[in-house]
């Protein structure tokens, strides 16, 4: 039977290419404060996520997405409360890459 059945090589091979890809992203930005990688077992994905403490979170989401070149970036509002959720994404070598931040406004700045 042919078609398309995604072998376990195909999944290594992608997880591999994430792997490879992280790599020389943390290479080339030893300077910008680490965040939380992860490195998917399906699809070759590479999300990130920013923990930083609260005050900085935002601005650290704004260097990595900088530096990565992701220009999808979507700012999400909660419905209740202060939360905002910033989530970037694009494709570097190939592989798809996101950075993603949990940031709260003060009560001055919600509208």
């Amino acid at each position: 039977m042919t078609g398309g059945w995604i072998t376990q090589a195909d999944r290594s091979r992608w997880q591999q290419s994430a792997a490879a890809e992280l790599a020389a992203i943390l290479a080339a930005h030893p300077c910008i404060p680490v965040i939380a990688w992860t490195v998917t077992a399906s699809g070759g994905a590479l999300p990130a996520q920013v923990l930083a403490p609260a005050a900085v979170r935002r601005v650290l989401f704004g260097q990595w997405r900088q530096v990565l070149g992701l220009d999808e970036v979507t700012e999400t509002r909660s419905a209740h409360g202060p939360a905002v959720c910033l989530h970037a994404r694009g494709i570097r070598g190939g592989v798809a890459v996101s950075v993603t931040a949990t940031v709260f406004d003060s009560d001055e700045e919600v509208r």
